[in-house]
């Protein structure tokens, strides 16, 4: 019995995707997740300043930030919304079947995950069309509530923010549908089991993330639209 448990501590030893600088596949996952969690307390601090700076303006300028607000597609916003709390649901799902070991639960629900990022991004896209159609794109070219030579400034700070804002925040999810090709490429090959999971667990911890980032612009850029005359 003791060769037997020597061999079996040997094989997960040698495991092909134990790099050489761990111990084992459990020192390898906590030391990932571990560096994953730090790189998200880094992108928390960032977008954290940004939205208190965001904050700090919507106080000093109210009736511009509504002007601003009331320009914003909440249809649009609400159904993004909805469409990245459905792909936060179906990681998850995709991190519990490679736990398990299921290969075509893993493929299902990370390629699902990547469509519902594609279509959150082809809604983003058509918002951005509609914005600088209507001039709504801060520079030269913008020219709504031109009127009012007060407010438009302060209006065009407003959305300096919503483009910065939105624009990291699709470049997040740029970055997540890439890696997410990556990781379904693995997971065809079969890489990923109860042994082996981490880069899964890992990509799952990015993208609820990013999720959750979106979940705090909604309701400041479309929805608190504060004292509008």
């Amino acid at each position: 019995m003791t060769s037997t448990t020597h061999d079996d501590a040997d094989a997960h030893a040698h495991h092909p995707f134990l790099q050489h600088h761990f111990e084992d596949l459990g020192q390898q996952h906590e030391a990932s997740t571990l560096a994953m969690w730090g790189f998200l307390a880094t992108e928390i601090l960032f977008f954290g300043g940004v939205l208190m700076a965001y904050w700090v303006y919507r106080i000093s300028y109210p009736e511009a930030w509504a002007l601003g607000a009331h320009q914003q597609n909440t249809l649009a916003g609400g159904i993004n919304t909805l469409v990245l709390i459905v792909s936060s649901l179906t990681m998850a799902l995709a991190v519990r079947n490679s736990q398990l070991g299921r290969r075509g639960g893993t493929i299902l629900m990370l390629v699902l995950t990547l469509l519902f990022g594609c279509t959150f991004l082809g809604i983003k896209m058509f918002e951005y069309h509609a914005h600088f159609v209507e001039g709504l794109f801060p520079g030269p070219t913008y020219w709504h509530w031109n009127e009012d030579p007060v407010l438009a400034p302060k209006v065009q700070l407003f959305m300096v923010f919503y483009w910065s804002m939105t624009g990291l925040h699709a470049l997040h999810m740029v970055i997540g549908a890439g890696l997410l090709i990556w990781i379904i490429g693995r997971a065809w090959k079969n890489h990923f089991g109860p042994e082996y999971y981490a880069p899964v667990e890992v990509m799952g911890l990015y993208w609820h993330f990013v999720d959750i980032v979106w979940i705090f612009l909604f309701p400041f850029l479309y929805l608190i639209h504060g004292v509008h005359k």
